[in-house]
C-alpha cells in the first residue's frame, strides 16, 4: 500500500516531465542541425571528436525490497563496463542510489568517481539533477572525457521496467527532429542560445531519466511485495495445515492409547 502510494505520485512526476524533455530535445535538435559536420561544435554537443573514454552513469535505489530492479541496471552496466574495456578504452563510473554503489564496488570500486545518494526520500527534486549534472561535467571536464551516457529503468507499468541506455555527451541529434519545413528567426543569435540551452538540456535529461527511475523503483516494489505477502500468505496455509495434520496425528495417537488401557485392565 505505500509502495502504491509513492508509485501514484513518482509515476505524475515522469508522465509530466515527458513532454517539457522531448520539446527540449526537438528544439536543441534544431539549433544543432547547423552544426553537423563542424569542428567548432560544442563540447556537449559535438563531444571531443573521440571514442576512447567514457563516463556511465548508474542510477539505482538507495534501497531494496524491489525485486530485480537494482540488479537488472547493475548487471547491464557491468556487461558495458566489461565490453568498453575488451576494445581498450577507459570507464570511469558514477553511481547515483547506494544499491549501485555497494553492489559495483565490490568488483569496480577503482572505476567509481563520484556517488551521491539519498536524492527521491520523497520525490526526486530538480535542484537534485542539477547538483549531479554539475559534478558530471566537472568530471568530463577533469578526466578528458569523450562519452557520458546513463543507464536506469524505463517505467512502462508496475509490472514492466526496461532497463535503457542513453548517450548524454556527445548529443545524438535526431534527424527527423533537426529537419523541419518551417524556418526560425532567433533571438539571441542560435550560437547563443545553444551554449545556454545544452547545459540545461543535460540537466533536464538527466532530471527525465531519474523521475523514470525513481517510478519503475515503486512499481518494482509494489510488484515485489505483492509477491511477498502472496507468498507468506501460502507459505502460512501450508505450515496451518502441517499443524493441523500433527495435532490429529497426536490426539489420534492419544485416544489409541486411552483405548487400548481401558480394554487391558
Amino acid at each position: 500500500m505505500v509502495a502504491a502510494s509513492k508509485l501514484r505520485r513518482a509515476r505524475e512526476a515522469a508522465e509530466a516531465a515527458r513532454p517539457y524533455a522531448t520539446a527540449m530535445e526537438r528544439m536543441v535538435a534544431r539549433l544543432a542541425g547547423g552544426y553537423q559536420g563542424r569542428s567548432n561544435a560544442p563540447l556537449l554537443l559535438g563531444g571531443t571528436g573521440r571514442d576512447q573514454n567514457h563516463l556511465i552513469i548508474v542510477a539505482t535505489a538507495d534501497r531494496g525490497l524491489c525485486g530485480a530492479f537494482n540488479s537488472s541496471i547493475v548487471r547491464a552496466a557491468r556487461r558495458k563496463v566489461r565490453e568498453l574495456q575488451a576494445e581498450g578504452k577507459t570507464v570511469k563510473l558514477y553511481c547515483v542510489g547506494k544499491k549501485g554503489r555497494d553492489l559495483l564496488q565490490q568488483d569496480m570500486g577503482k572505476l567509481i568517481v563520484g556517488v551521491k545518494t539519498d536524492i527521491a526520500k520523497r520525490t526526486v527534486a530538480y535542484s537534485a539533477a542539477e547538483s549531479i549534472a554539475e559534478e558530471v561535467l566537472e568530471i568530463f571536464e577533469r578526466e578528458k572525457i569523450d562519452v557520458v551516457s546513463i543507464y536506469f529503468n524505463l517505467f512502462k507499468s508496475v509490472i514492466s521496467q526496461i532497463v535503457t541506455h542513453q548517450q548524454l555527451i556527445p548529443l545524438t541529434v535526431d534527424a527527423s527532429a533537426a529537419s523541419s519545413d518551417m524556418s526560425y528567426d532567433y533571438e539571441p543569435e542560435e550560437d547563443d542560445i545553444l551554449n545556454d540551452l545544452l547545459p540545461r538540456n543535460f540537466s533536464m535529461q538527466l532530471f527525465k531519466a531519474l523521475l523514470e527511475n525513481a517510478a519503475s523503483e515503486q512499481g518494482a516494489r509494489m510488484n515485489s511485495m505483492e509477491n511477498a505477502t502472496k507468498n507468506a500468505g501460502e507459505m502460512i496455509k501450508k505450515i496451518t495445515l502441517k499443524y493441523n495434520r500433527t495435532r490429529q496425528a497426536n490426539i489420534t495417537k492419544e485416544l489409541i492409547e486411552i483405548i487400548s488401557g481401558a480394554e487391558a485392565v
